[in-house]
C-alpha cells in the first residue's frame, strides 16, 4: 500500500514537473519521424497479467517487425532523435502514465514480451509476482545492453542465454530485499549512471 502511494505520487509529480520537456519530445519526433508520437506494446506484468506498456517512439514505423531487440547504439532502425532519446532514456518517461494506471511500478523487474516469458523457469516466474517497473538494479547493470548485443554475432542467443539470467537474478534478489529504502536507493543510482 506504501509503495503504490509512493508510485502514485512520484509518477504524478514527475509528469507535472517534466510536462514542457514531454511536448518538446513530442513535437521533436513528429518534425523528424512524424506520427506516431508514443510506441505501444505488450509486455507481461503482475501475475501474468498482459498491458500495453508506452514509450516515446524511437524507430521507424513497424521496425520492430524486423526484430524485438535493438542492436548498437546505431541500430538502423532507430531515427535520429530516437538516438538520443534511448541514450539519455527519456524514451522511458511515458511508462509514468503506465504507474498511475497500476500496470507498472516506479521500481521493480523490467517487463517482457511473452516470447521471453515463456522461456522462464518455475523459479525465475517468481518475478512475476509484483507489478513491474520503470527501473531496477538490472537497469543500472546492462544500462549499455545494446551496446553489448552489438558485439555479439547472435544478439537474440546472447540475451537469451547470457543477459537474461542474470537480468532474472537481479530480478529475483530485489524480490528478496525490496522496500522503500531499496528502490528509492535503485532511483538514485539509475540517475547516476544515465548522467555518467
Amino acid at each position: 500500500m506504501i509503495k503504490r502511494l509512493f508510485d502514485i505520487i512520484f509518477a504524478s509529480i514527475g509528469l507535472i514537473c517534466l510536462s514542457p520537456l514531454l511536448i518538446l519530445v513530442s513535437l521533436a519526433i513528429i518534425f523528424n519521424a512524424g506520427f506516431p508520437v508514443l510506441y505501444r506494446q505488450v509486455r507481461v506484468g503482475r501475475f501474468g497479467k498482459e498491458f500495453t506498456l508506452y514509450k516515446f517512439r524511437t524507430m521507424h514505423k513497424d521496425a520492430d517487425q524486423k526484430g524485438l531487440l535493438t542492436v548498437g547504439g546505431r541500430d538502423p532502425r532507430v531515427t535520429g532523435v530516437g538516438y538520443y532519446l534511448r541514450k539519455f532514456k527519456i524514451d522511458e518517461f511515458p511508462q509514468l502514465f503506465n504507474v498511475i494506471l497500476g500496470d507498472m511500478s516506479i521500481v521493480g523487474p523490467r517487463p517482457e514480451v511473452k516470447k521471453y516469458v515463456d522461456m522462464y523457469s518455475e523459479e525465475q516466474r517468481q518475478v512475476l509476482s509484483v507489478r513491474p517497473g520503470i527501473t531496477d538494479y538490472a537497469s543500472i547493470k546492462f544500462v549499455n545492453e545494446n551496446d553489448i548485443l552489438s558485439q555479439s554475432e547472435n544478439p537474440e542467443n546472447t540475451y537469451i542465454h547470457e543477459v537474461m539470467p542474470v537480468k532474472l537474478k537481479l530480478n529475483l534478489k530485489y524480490i528478496k530485499d525490496k522496500s522503500l529504502s531499496t528502490d528509492m536507493g535503485i532511483i538514485f543510482e539509475t540517475f547516476k549512471r544515465i548522467l555518467s
